[in-house]
């Protein structure tokens, strides 16, 4: 037991420690405007650390724990060994029944090292880390970004409307993956149904393997998506106090093989678990499954049964050799499709995270399966992806950044291909605005992957969700062209060049179309047509059939023809061959943008530092919803000319703009158009149209500084800044700065 003077002693190092800390460190940069009229530039002081809640202090601390680089953790982890070495003898002298002087002293020591472990975080942490979403949900909300859809009937949960300015933001999205994908790699772009029959999804498998399981609340019913129940009770676990390190360790090794858990697995975790509805804390049932397709008809009889399609990738698929034909028969080749997909969730949450409608962006590149390179492979070799690969996970280290072509070279990607739409998955994300710093790429664990898949990659993107999935960048092989060949004997497969010419035995069976008409008359032809799509194998196992039992029943779609020797000619012959028949091996990336558009709201979302309420959304120009806002200084009809002149000019670039002439400070003014991401801010103010050619100034919302600019050169500046061929920088460098009031 440590002594009260030894107690004693490390208080005052640990108060020493605090001066010395408190003093060298700088938490906060302040930032001043200055106006050369009213304002004069204050020079810059040490800014002090602000008080946190106790609630946003543990956030930081939590989002630390998960984020911490090597950097950051290294001096984070001996303040945290010190808060537990106290923490530890602090229970360790309760349980000795020691002096309550030595006790209150210990305890004073232990608030010391808190106190010292929590600025540490808030110095260290960046931003994001006390990002407030009931502040972001609010503005969304308020500037009818998007809401619930029909309001007001209550609301109908996983289902949005967006308005003007989310409408927008999606529709710049989709421009800029449009230009990024189909046009810079030549992609053919389909646009196919929404309603998709029944035997299509028969084939995929979606009709029986497409489901969740489900767990109900027996009281009430509610129903809750088993995977997720379990995983956030855990993870409430994992941070009580109360909980033996025995059984969060247990909860840990529950985590890790989630996504790879049956139904049985899943109720024995419940049930050992003692989880209960998080809602009423009611018994939960044993978990069932659901399938999350929308089942409808085709029809007006009903017996046509179809379904709203899960994914867009069916249509390309089925029209793989309408596609082949239009690429003059070569491979490779990349098809396209923007639109709708449907998903009948559990129990959606989390916004935009996990809804019941949502726009998918989905790419599928066919190949040769015994050549996975890909042309333009070694432009992106360079290109720095952080890779949390399944070895990383199973060994519990942390993502690391790697080039790709180096992550391609010791197969931690399998191929080129798959590698190349990795990295430019990375360009467009990073190009609509996502921060860089919460991106990653986590590879699939092998109970994750479908059976048929070689290698699948997922974009995450770190939202205050937690890592979200966003993009599945996979190589599914020829898994899809096969069933759906199997299911409706229509080859889907695709030439291929021999270097040399090949002699190959040919096994064929031979409709005898006069008795096979007289026996089966419009049945024929269909008979005729299945024989002819049979391999020389199956053919073999026919004529083997045919010789011993005189009869074969040929299947097509589950009915049955009996086929009799004299119906039925077995041809043999040698054939030399200069091209082969290869099925395409398929590579997927496919895109939520609902996921990625909240993920951009949330890395997009700014507070004026010195000012916390003053909230407003910083979006790269590229994808903002508008692009300026028109501001008369005053309602004076003096400036009419000169705003209509500016008007003229933002529409000869087809630049999008709103106008507010509202009453108001030009401040407040700028406050609202900040708020709802409009990047650059036109002023007409009285010096405007005191000469000729009119002049304007131009904010950057993001900092809040000004230029003076000519009308005339008005159009091709925001255009070249939107496109990113210049940056504000260059602006400020060509034209002269303007020093406004302090806002």
């Amino acid at each position: 037991m440590l002594s009260g003077y030894l107690i004693l002693k490390n208080i005052r190092t640990t108060q020493r420690l605090l001066r010395n800390f408190s003093s060298d460190t700088k938490f906060f940069k302040v930032e001043v405007v200055s106006s050369n009229r009213k304002t004069p530039l204050q020079p810059q002081r040490k800014s002090i650390a602000p008080r946190f809640e106790k609630k946003t202090r543990q956030k930081i601390s939590d989002y630390l724990k998960q984020m911490a680089t090597p950097e950051i953790e290294a001096q984070l982890a001996p303040l945290r060994a010190a808060v537990k070495e106290y923490g530890d003898l602090i229970r360790d002298l309760k349980a000795k029944q020691a002096p309550k002087i030595d006790i209150d002293k210990a305890v004073v020591e232990l608030k010391a090292r808190k106190k010292l472990l929590e600025e540490t975080e808030i110095a260290l942490a960046p931003k994001e880390a006390s990002f407030d979403r009931l502040k972001l949900e609010d503005l969304l909300k308020r500037r009818f970004f998007y809401d619930q859809s029909f309001a007001i009937y209550g609301g109908v949960t996983g289902l949005y409307d967006f308005g003007p300015m989310g409408c927008a933001l999606k529709a710049n999205m989709l421009q800029q993956w449009r230009k990024h994908f189909i046009l810079e790699e030549g992609m053919l772009e389909v646009d196919c149904t929404s309603l998709t029959p029944e035997p299509v999804l028969k084939a995929s498998g979606h009709v029986d393997r497409f489901a969740d399981w489900m767990v109900k609340d027996t009281k009430n019913g509610e129903c809750f998506r088993a995977d997720h129940l379990i995983k956030n009770s855990i993870e409430k676990l994992m941070n009580d106090k109360k909980v033996s390190a025995e059984v969060k360790k247990d909860g840990e090794d529950v985590l890790a093989r989630l996504e790879g858990f049956d139904d049985k697995d899943m109720h024995e975790v419940i049930t050992r678990f003692k989880f209960k509805s998080p809602i009423t804390g009611n018994d939960l049932t044993e978990p069932i499954a659901f399938n999350l397709m929308f089942p409808t008809q085709i029809g007006p009889t009903g017996d046509f049964k179809a379904f709203l399609r899960p994914e867009t990738a069916q249509g390309i698929f089925v029209n793989f050799k309408r596609l082949l034909e239009f690429n003059q028969g070569k491979l490779p080749f990349a098809a396209a499709q923007i639109g709708l997909g449907f998903r009948n969730e559990i129990s959606p949450r989390q916004g935009l995270i996990r809804v019941r409608e949502f726009t998918m962006c989905e790419i599928e590149h066919f190949v040769d399966p015994e050549d996975k390179r890909f042309p333009k492979f070694a432009k992106v070799a360079d290109e720095k992806l952080v890779l949390f690969s399944a070895c990383n996970q199973l060994d519990g280290a942390p993502a690391r950044e790697v080039a790709i072509g180096e992550a391609v070279a010791n197969k931690t990607v399998a191929n080129e291909t798959l590698g190349y739409y990795m990295a430019r998955c990375h360009q467009f994300l990073m190009k609509v605005g996502i921060d860089g710093r919460r991106l990653r790429f986590r590879q699939h664990l092998s109970n994750e992957m479908a059976h048929y898949a070689q290698d699948c990659w997922d974009a995450e993107i770190l939202t205050s969700y937690g890592w979200i999935e966003c993009v599945g960048n996979a190589d599914r092989a020829c898994y899809d062209l096969q069933q759906h060949y199997k299911a409706t004997n229509v080859k889907l497969v695709a030439e291929k060049k021999l270097p040399e010419p090949v002699d190959v035995d040919i096994v064929e069976a031979q409709a005898n179309m006069a008795l096979l008409g007289k026996k089966y008359k419009k049945e024929a032809k269909k008979i005729q047509t299945a024989l002819q799509q049979l391999t020389s194998e199956q053919v073999t196992a026919i004529e083997q059939e045919l010789l011993a039992k005189k009869l074969y029943n040929l299947d097509i779609n589950g009915e049955k023809f009996e086929l009799a020797p004299d119906l039925v000619n077995i041809k043999k012959y040698s054939k030399k061959i200069h091209v082969q028949e290869i099925t395409p091996s398929v590579i997927e990336p496919s895109y939520g943008i609902g996921r990625i558009m909240y993920a951009l709201l949330e890395h997009s979302f700014r507070q004026r530092e010195g000012d916390e309420q003053r909230t407003f959304l910083a979006f790269k120009p590229l994808v903002a919803p508008i692009k300026c806002s028109i501001l008369p200084i005053s309602a004076n009809d003096t400036l009419v000319p000169v705003m209509d002149a500016v008007k003229e000019e933002l529409s000869h670039y087809e630049l999008s703009y709103k106008v507010d002439d509202s009453s108001g400070t030009i401040g407040r003014r700028y406050a609202r158009t900040d708020e709802i991401g409009i990047p650059f801010g036109i002023t007409v103010d009285f010096e405007s149209g005191k000469t000729t050619p009119y002049t304007v100034t131009i904010r950057h919302a993001e900092t809040m500084s000004q230029i003076r600019l000519e009308v005339s050169e008005l159009g091709r500046l925001i255009s070249d800044l939107v496109s990113g061929r210049q940056q504000w920088s260059d602006a400020q460098a060509k034209y002269p700065k303007f020093e406004a009031s302090a806002e």
